[in-house]
């Protein structure tokens, strides 16, 4: 699965580890996430990731 990074603060989510501060289970692929997921660290919005 392809990891996306935060263009706002340079967060990486990586789907192996999922993330826990939002209760994103590990193996949950970044297309899976909700429209209104938002970045953990800086709140931006999902529209602001892009595939690395």
């Amino acid at each position: 699965m392809r990891r996306y990074k935060c263009k706002v603060c340079n967060y990486i989510y990586d789907p192996e580890n999922g993330e826990p501060r939002t209760n994103t289970p590990p193996g949950t692929a970044f297309e899976d996430l909700p429209d209104n997921w938002n970045c953990p660290k800086c709140g931006a919005g999902k529209f602001r990731f892009i595939p690395i």
